[in-house]
């Protein structure tokens, strides 16, 4: 890993850590003094601040004052797997010569946490990178448009707390400037309060504006495989540091270039944390950020005559009614529903009470049912 990524200064006395200082070598990471109050508790222990640029096999690189140190998770490694040490966090590592290895004491608290399900059937959640200000959302133009996935991004993006950005790489492929602004403008359809940007790391079209986009603050960048994420990470950061394959040209996939997730400092300021491609988008407890997402559908549903209206059959029912007239594409809807039904049924799974009342719900639908043949096969026998 280049040295040049990190700020690497002399060792610093920590001794004004309690207050909203700043330590030398930490500020190109994010430290401020929020951050400062949130450690100064465990600078009276004296251990030493630092942000966690890449985690392996139980140990992580640290970037400290001093530069960057290797320290064993072991200490945190709790049972909810939320709370492992990830990219991104702050935490409290054991000063130089205390102990070998040095250890992770403890994580600061996180501002934000992108997380999403994994495939496991225990239904656990995975976090992806913490304390992050945007989540770049990476979407090839070499392959046709899936809207579908990147409504799953988003809802997990705004889930986190991050502000999304909605990138389409490869916009070098498009060459045709109308063609280009229509699939901009698809793409902004489902994404509202996003901004969209084309971008080419080819050409360096779109760059410069997304660096400063993302300047001063830690940005995380997610996409499937073959979305050109390692391409634009090594744009935005100025050199190659991660390495590239080209995507298949059947269907514009890729192969993992990105085993870990990894942050570098950026030149134009911020911090960039790169991910491997996501092959599953699973979502995590993301109620708040399905309904960001699909706000044309949320603000409609104040309309509908019933407030637990299910946008179906209903009388008085403003969704179905813009369905009618047009002002909502039915893919919209279909696709809120699916992801609505997909949030619940993990949630269910680990509150009890939440599932009670799904089956309680199911069987009220069932009896209605039951209760509407019944009044249909009597009328017919009449």
């Amino acid at each position: 890993m280049s040295s040049s990524l990190f700020s690497v200064t002399t060792a610093s006395s920590f001794s004004t850590l309690s207050t909203v200082s700043t330590p030398s070598g930490l500020d190109a990471h994010g430290w401020d003094a929020d951050w400062a109050e949130s450690f100064a508790p465990y600078a009276a222990q004296g251990l030493v601040p630092g942000r966690v640029v890449r985690v392996d096999r139980g140990q992580c690189d640290v970037a400290a004052p001093s530069g960057v140190v290797r320290a064993d998770t072991a200490f945190v490694t709790p049972h909810d797997p939320l709370r492992v040490v990830c990219t991104g966090d702050w935490v409290a590592v054991d000063p130089e010569g205390a102990s070998d290895p040095r250890y992770v004491r403890t994580l600061l608290p996180r501002r934000t946490v992108f997380a999403r399900s994994t495939s496991s059937k225990r239904s656990e959640g995975q976090v992806l990178a913490a304390n992050v200000d945007h989540a770049v959302i990476a979407v090839s133009l070499a392959v046709e448009l899936d809207l579908g996935r990147i409504e799953r991004f988003l809802a997990l993006a705004w889930e986190s707390g991050a502000q999304p950005v909605v990138v389409l790489t490869k916009a070098d492929l498009v060459p045709d400037p109308v063609g280009l602004s229509y699939l901009v403008e698809d793409v902004e359809t489902v994404a509202p309060g996003v901004r969209v940007l084309p971008l080419s790391s080819t050409t360096g079209e779109g760059v410069d504006v997304l660096s400063a986009v993302v300047a001063g603050g830690t940005t995380v960048l997610l996409g499937v495989s073959g979305a050109g994420k390692s391409t634009l990470a090594n744009a935005l950061v100025g050199e190659d540091v991660m390495s590239v394959r080209a995507a298949r040209d059947v269907d514009g996939k890729g192969r993992h270039t990105t085993t870990t997730r990894n942050l570098f400092v950026l030149p134009g300021g911020g911090v960039l944390i790169d991910t491997p491609g996501l092959r599953g988008v699973g979502l995590w407890d993301a109620e708040t950020g399905v309904g960001q997402v699909f706000s044309e559908i949320e603000e409609l549903a104040v309309e509908c005559r019933f407030h637990d209206c299910a946008h179906e059959a209903e009388p008085g029912c403003a969704v179905a009614a813009a369905i009618e007239d047009g002002t909502l594409p039915v893919r919209r809807l279909e696709s809120f529903r699916k992801l609505m039904r997909e949030n619940q049924r993990l949630v269910a799974k680990t509150d009890a009470r939440l599932r009670n009342e799904i089956r309680k719900d199911w069987k009220r639908k069932g009896d209605a049912g039951r209760a509407a043949g019944e009044f249909k096969r009597s009328g017919r026998l009449r």
